[in-house]
């Protein structure tokens, strides 16, 4: 199993897997995402770390609070499953990237 390691250069695949690892975190942190209900309606933006940075509402559902909870709760809830797949998706391909280290990836 450990025949073909060379634990020498553990130590800096490890390191680079780490930097690689804040990297990525800080381009997800910066990127927006944004997602739409009832037509349009309603809009939300988070930012990549999961925080909501903007929410749209049209004027036309200030008189309707039940209608507008609902698509508020739907385009949070579809923003937020967004940033979850784009940490989901950085996490692959970092671990993707740890094929050249004996045991990952393989």
């Amino acid at each position: 199993m450990f025949e073909n390691m060379d634990f020498s250069k553990m130590g800096e695949m490890l390191q680079k897997a780490q930097e690689d690892a804040k990297k990525m975190q800080e381009e997800s942190a910066n990127k927006e995402f944004s997602a739409k209900s009832g037509g349009g309606l309603v809009k939300v933006s988070a930012s990549g770390a999961g925080e909501i940075v903007d929410i749209m509402i049209d004027d036309s559902l200030l008189e309707d609070k039940d209608s507008m909870q609902i698509l508020l709760i739907s385009a949070v809830n579809d923003v937020l499953k967004m940033v979850e797949d784009d940490k989901k998706l950085a996490a692959s391909k970092m671990l993707g990237g740890l094929g050249g280290m004996p045991g990952f990836g393989q």
